[in-house]
């Protein structure tokens, strides 16, 4: 009797172990979205365990009236669909600086701020045979700063991820 339960008890858990999650150790490439109007940014995934990573995102604007940068950090659970195909989600936080000159009339307006927010992330990704990742997420942000520009409110940031991992 304890032989046939411990050939039970071996069983489920190989069972277990071939349903577990592999994630990439590392994956780098682009996330493009509206990003609180910063745009596409740099990111940089690194998985922390078989279903868990840490994601890394910076982005950039340097235009004729809005300058801007943003670091967002987000730690995600990773699960399962079929294949390929997972779905994450997880919390995080930021932080952001921005710089916005016009000229209204003669006179000129120059506006900064540097603000930090708290964000989520939900998402499903696609990993191919090949060292591609395709992702589609939600990132809600909810930014705390002086100005008028982050208004203390919730914003949405939907975007496309491309990243080759490695």
């Amino acid at each position: 009797m304890k032989k046939l339960f411990l050939i039970a008890l071996t069983c489920i858990g190989f069972s277990f172990a071939t349903q577990a999650q592999m994630i990439s150790p590392n994956a780098i490439g682009l996330r493009l979205g509206d990003s609180d109007g910063i745009g596409a940014e740099i990111s940089y995934q690194r998985a922390l365990g078989l279903d868990n990573r840490l994601e890394v995102d910076f982005g950039w604007r340097n235009g004729n009236r809005h300058d801007g940068v943003k670091l967002t950090g987000i730690y995600q659970w990773v699960w399962n669909i079929d294949g390929g195909f997972n779905w994450y989600a997880g919390p995080g936080a930021g932080l952001a600086s921005y710089e916005e000159h016009y000229h209204h009339g003669n006179v000129y307006h120059d506006e900064h701020d540097t603000f930090i927010f708290i964000a989520g992330d939900v998402g499903i990704e696609y990993s191919f045979d090949f060292p591609l990742l395709l992702s589609f997420d939600l990132r809600p942000e909810w930014g705390f700063g002086d100005s008028a520009h982050d208004n203390n409110d919730l914003d949405f940031d939907l975007a496309l991820g491309v990243r080759y991992q490695f």
